[in-house]
């Protein structure tokens, strides 16, 4: 029995692709193809793809084939699920180890979505709903009772030991030098998720200057974001000139356009070769070359040569890791959320306030911002230091 045996055809076709997928009750798709023409359907099709992101059904795809998997092993329905069978399910999955508990109790939550997810796309009612597998998950949570692991937050120390390990800029680690440095100073800066990173284009950087001071800065705009997937709030992010030239996003934003500007490899090996002065700012009078609209961090390979595809949000956690453990740090400590982390908690060290830490960062639930201050420093506006002792 394989993972198609238990689908209907439209809905394993759409589970087995490997970029965006829809999953939605597939008898509305066949109606919409039977009483609409096809350019309507295809146009329902087209918009209801989009409406879901991939990397959740990418991860739907993976815990249905667990799911099938496990029915299969002990001959159970994976389609329609018996609620009983699935609290089972749960329940054995919770209390399996590795080094650790090998599922937290998020991972057995989205588990369950999967499953209500293909039952839908199947037509059929939701598994899940029911009191013996929400209260399974309610009991697993409750069983666990355990802080969950956070990542360390970059903070601006470890920020600078990370550039200083960058490879040297000349030919041909000079152009992955440039995009990290980039990468690394928007992503701290700016707050940024890692998928946000990614998905930035050269369009959506824009030079401005700040009239208060005179000093350059960027504006990026955000499209799309995690609690934004419409792009319906316009999001957008302000990076002023740093005090250093060596972490000022806007020179590293001037350094790297050169070598977009410059494609081919024979014309950035010239760029490289004479290289602007470190040690003094280059953003003042800067004007940005005109290029085409492409992707801000693309992929570079050990070769130097620039993709047209943009980096994943993976491989920019993986870069995170890569330049935690060259800086001398246990590189399983960070990930890429650690650029967005050690935003708020540096500019809480700073004496920034929760307003300020959520206008850049976009949180609009301030007990996220308060975790981060409390860990910047945790004797602020605690009535401990008024007890005398």
């Amino acid at each position: 029995m394989t993972l198609r045996d238990h689908l209907p055809t439209e809905v394993s076709t759409a589970l087995n692709r490997t970029t965006r997928s829809v999953l939605i009750d597939t008898t509305q798709l066949t109606a919409a193809r039977a009483r609409y023409p096809d350019h309507q359907a295809d146009a329902l099709t087209r918009y209801l793809t989009n409406s879901q992101a991939t990397n959740t059904v990418r991860a739907y795809r993976t815990d249905w084939h667990a799911w099938v998997t496990w029915c299969d092993t002990h001959g159970h329905t994976a389609l329609p699920a018996d609620p009983l069978d699935i609290a089972v399910y749960l329940a054995d999955a919770a209390d399996q180890h590795t080094t650790g508990w090998r599922y937290a109790p998020a991972t057995l939550d989205r588990k369950a979505a999967a499953i209500a997810a293909i039952h839908a796309a199947a037509g059929l009612p939701s598994p899940t709903r029911t009191d013996v597998v929400r209260l399974t998950l309610r009991g697993i949570r409750r069983a666990r009772n355990t802080q969950p692991h956070r990542k360390r937050p970059i903070l601006l120390g470890t920020l600078t030991d990370m550039l200083t390990t960058r490879p040297d800029d000349t030919w041909p680690t000079g152009t992955t030098r440039r995009r990290d440095t980039l990468l690394l100073l928007v992503g701290f800066a700016g707050a940024l998720r890692r998928t946000e990173l990614a998905a930035i284009t050269t369009g959506d950087v824009h030079t401005h200057t700040d009239h208060r001071t005179g000093e350059p800065l960027l504006i990026i705009n955000l499209n799309t974001t995690k609690t934004d997937p419409t792009g319906a709030k316009e999001q957008h992010i302000a990076l002023p000139r740093g005090d250093r030239p060596d972490t000022c996003p806007v020179c590293a934003h001037a350094n790297w356009l050169d070598i977009l500007a410059a494609h081919p490899e024979h014309t950035i090996r010239d760029v490289l070769d004479h290289p602007h002065p470190t040690d003094i700012h280059r953003c003042h009078n800067h004007t940005p070359p005109t290029i085409p609209d492409q992707p801000l961090f693309p992929a570079i390979d050990r070769h130097g040569h620039i993709a047209t595809t943009p980096i994943s949000g993976r491989a920019v956690g993986e870069l995170v890791k890569r330049y935690a453990h060259r800086a001398g740090h246990n590189p399983a400590d960070f990930a890429g959320h650690s650029l967005r982390a050690g935003f708020a908690t540096q500019a809480a060290l700073g004496g920034a306030s929760d307003r300020e830490i959520m206008r850049q960062g976009r949180w609009t639930n301030p007990t996220t911002v308060h975790r981060y201050i409390r860990t910047a420093n945790p004797l602020d506006d605690n009535a401990v230091t008024k007890l005398g002792l």
